[in-house]
């Protein structure tokens, strides 16, 4: 009999694969696309660059780079972003903001040769991030979790010194 129930035992772990219920089916765990890094813009040229106002900062001035702003589909904004110390040295990056999930992402590193560093930095909650991005997604390019429609908008965000939406729905339209 004990031969009997450990040959059952055997034969119902060698049966194929269990069926799956409609509700694991509709509500299983959905794996997340992979994102393709994107090729980092060419080096900003000082023209393009936007400054934006940073708190508590010591002394650091903060630009984006207007002409390598931009915003896909599903609500990613992606920018190279100049931060420039009090002394004058400089530092950029090639960075993105997913607006409807609140999170920001590093994508590469300005080197002094005018090359790109790419990085391994995975998305991050933006509750995580920098002063200076933080700041770019609630007042400039993802107020209230919505990201700008276009590249236009956020650069009419950065030299109005904030997008109009960021500030409460009652606020002047601003061209936006």
């Amino acid at each position: 009999m004990r031969a009997l129930v450990v040959a059952l035992a055997l034969l119902t772990g060698c049966a194929g694969p269990s069926e799956v219920s409609d509700w694991e089916r509709e509500h299983g765990e959905k794996v997340a696309p992979v994102e393709a890094t994107p090729v980092p813009p060419p080096y900003p040229q000082a023209a393009k660059l936007l400054e934006f106002p940073v708190d508590g900062v010591g002394g650091f001035r903060f630009f984006v780079d207007g002409g390598s702003l931009s915003v896909d589909r599903g609500g990613v904004v992606r920018y190279v972003l100049v931060a420039q110390s009090p002394a004058g040295g400089q530092s950029l990056t090639y960075e993105a903001l997913r607006c409807p999930s609140a999170e920001h992402r590093l994508y590469a590193t300005g080197r002094g040769d005018g090359t790109w560093l790419p990085s391994r930095g995975a998305w991050q909650p933006v509750r995580n991030a920098r002063a200076w991005q933080r700041s770019l997604y609630i007042e400039y390019f993802c107020p209230q979790k919505i990201p700008i429609r276009d590249a236009a908008e956020g650069v009419r965000a950065l030299q109005a010194g904030g997008h109009p939406f960021a500030r409460g729905l009652n606020s002047p339209n601003l061209g936006f």
